[in-house]
């Protein structure tokens, strides 16, 4: 029993700090640096280091969700993970396929990439106006202007990791009698998954930041309503809760699909396995 002990207290002391500080779930380091801003700001406010009509103590902010929960804040986090849902699903089911033949094909490159570079290029607000000339008011410009920011990272991914796949895997599987069909779902989606899925993320982050551009377009509820209403009241109160539930959903949304990445991804014997 004794050696037993010693063993498992060996094995404690040789177990990295960064191991022993994350939970099921929960990454203890993340949490150090946001505690560490709140119980800055809180101190700066209390000795007026930083007026509290500009920049609301942590303490101020947690009482505008209790306000704000009262107000109905579920509804508003519901209809606004919904949009993000819906032009995230839409975006990505447009860039795959597409990407897909822009990466295995020069002259559907050619053909089409100059002018999805050229749109790449244009902000989201500027699609704001003719969105709205051309689907109203309604959901669909708030869902397209989300699909259209979602859409490029994930058609750059997929793009970049069919580029990068290894000539002489392709050969092989030539050798082997691979037709079209069977190289692509064999050789280059697996190898193209870890770009795709960066480009997953990315697109999923920028899919977040439209929101706010989307709910500028005649929204009542949602997120960027708070954000606007929070503006138009002069409540930076209620302005700071809706950025730091922009925050958090997206970190949890970027959280689910890391998960799924590494799922998908167990195969690969890279240096992030060395890391835990």
């Amino acid at each position: 029993m004794t050696d037993l002990s010693e063993g498992q207290a060996r094995e404690a002391r040789a177990t990295p700090l960064t191991a022993r500080l994350r939970l099921p779930g929960l990454n203890l380091w993340g949490l150090l640096v946001p505690a560490l801003a709140l119980a800055a700001l809180e101190a700066a406010v209390a000795f007026g280091f930083v007026p509290a009509r500009l920049m609301p103590p942590p303490s101020a902010i947690l009482e505008t969700f209790r306000e704000l929960y009262d107000q109905g804040l579920v509804t508003h986090l519901a209809v606004s993970t919904a949009r993000v849902l819906a032009g995230y699903a839409l975006g990505v089911a447009l860039a795959v396929p597409i990407g897909a033949i822009v990466g295995l094909n020069r002259r559907a490159e050619s053909l089409l990439d100059p002018t999805f570079q050229a749109l790449r290029a244009i902000p989201g607000l500027a699609w704001v106006p003719l969105l709205l000339l051309w689907l109203g008011i309604d959901e669909g410009p708030k869902v397209t202007l989300i699909a259209i920011g979602s859409f490029f990272p994930v058609y750059l991914g997929l793009i970049a990791g069919i580029r990068n796949v290894d000539r002489k895997l392709v050969e092989v599987g030539e050798m082997y009698g691979l037709g079209p069909v069977a190289l692509v779902r064999r050789i280059f989606l697996p190898a193209a998954l870890p770009s795709l899925f960066t480009g997953l993320r990315q697109g999923l982050s920028l899919a977040w930041m439209c929101l706010v551009a989307a709910e500028l377009i005649a929204a009542t509820q949602g997120i960027g309503y708070l954000l606007t209403d929070g503006r138009e009241v002069s409540r930076p109160d209620i302005v700071i809760a809706a950025i730091l539930m922009l925050a958090l959903l997206g970190k949890l949304s970027d959280t689910l699909l890391k998960r799924l990445e590494r799922r998908a991804l167990h195969w690969r014997d890279s240096f992030e396995t060395r890391l835990g």
